[in-house]
């Protein structure tokens, strides 16, 4: 049963550039512009009218757009709930200026092993991350760590919780790796399990939502989960509208300075009718369009994820900004 029918998250795509270039991402190899301010604030104030609550202002890496701290500015001024997403090469340097204006602030993470977490990236980040996590405590502020978990660094979470987030008070969020174009996440039943039951312990997220869907064998096209359409919104740089989601991404539309319309015309809403049923969706568990999906219908996946859902935003303040009324 759908109950809330208004997209809840915009994944807003700053720019496609990246200072990394990790393996289990391809992202960063495409060519892109930087979002303008101008489009940028006409884009939020119809995504306030359509009724979303959260902008991600994600990439790429979103620290190299310059004005990245008037973007984050401009959403709160429209009263959004905004997260961003580090490798922290460039936290260092913009902290001041980020300061109150990111509600979720993740430090992406991949080991608590120097070497293996460089590698892994592609570039040497990890002193940025434990530099970028002492500038940010300094400033008042609580990132989390985006810790995404395979098979091969499953291992590494007590270490990363232990050394890194508990002595900080920070939350560890498990991010489990899904598996996209040629990389696979290696993530069986088991190590299933052993996640759900990290996610159980103090300063630990992990939404169990994905663990259910996983264990189900992902989005099923004759009985969709994912509402990645019609609970998400994603922006591209060159200010296009993506459906039905980034990583399909089989159509894109000029806005025009015209999103809420656009998003409301007969077209958007016929391929919005298709979510989670085209042939590609069959078996799909990529975690940032189930989260948004979970939150707006009621059923297994709902009550699967709700209890980590506001274990996490009660934890970081941000509850009462998500309720539908």
């Amino acid at each position: 049963m759908r109950f809330i029918s208004k997209p809840v998250l915009c994944n807003y795509y700053v720019t496609y550039r990246c200072n990394a270039a990790c393996g289990f991402c391809d992202i960063w190899e495409r060519p892109s512009p930087y979002i303008t301010l101008e489009n940028a604030e006409k884009n939020m104030q119809d995504l306030k009218k359509l009724g979303v609550k959260v902008i991600d202002f994600t990439g790429g890496e979103p620290l190299l757009h310059k004005e990245i701290d008037v973007l984050l500015s401009l959403a709160k001024k429209y009263k959004f709930i905004t997260t961003l997403t580090t490798n922290c090469l460039l936290y260092p340097k913009y902290a001041e200026k980020l300061k109150g204006k990111v509600d979720m602030l993740h430090f992406s993470l991949d080991s608590p092993i120097k070497a293996e977490h460089d590698s892994s990236r592609k570039v040497a980040c990890f002193d940025f991350v434990m530099k970028s996590i002492e500038i940010a405590k300094n400033l008042g502020e609580r990132p989390d760590i985006l810790f995404t978990v395979f098979e091969n660094n499953l291992h590494q979470i007590e270490q990363v919780w232990k050394e890194i987030c508990l002595p900080n008070d920070l939350i560890l969020i498990l991010n489990p790796a899904f598996s996209y174009n040629n990389i696979d996440a290696g993530l069986q039943n088991e190590h299933l399990n052993t996640l759900s039951n990290w996610g159980k312990k103090k300063n630990i997220y992990l939404n169990d939502g994905f663990i259910a869907l996983r264990k189900d064998g992902g989005n099923h096209t004759d009985t969709p989960v994912c509402k990645a359409a019609s609970a998400c919104l994603v922006i591209s740089p060159e200010n296009k509208l993506i459906l039905p989601c980034y990583h399909l991404g089989t159509e894109e539309f000029e806005i025009n300075n015209d999103l809420y319309n656009l998003y409301k015309s007969d077209k958007i809403q016929e391929i919005i009718a298709t979510e989670g049923k085209l042939p590609a969706c069959e078996g799909c568990v990529i975690n940032c369009y189930m989260q948004p999906s979970f939150a707006v219908e009621i059923n297994k996946y709902f009550w699967k994820a709700l209890p980590s859902t506001l274990k996490y935003n009660y934890l970081k303040g941000t509850w009462k900004n998500l309720l539908p009324f």
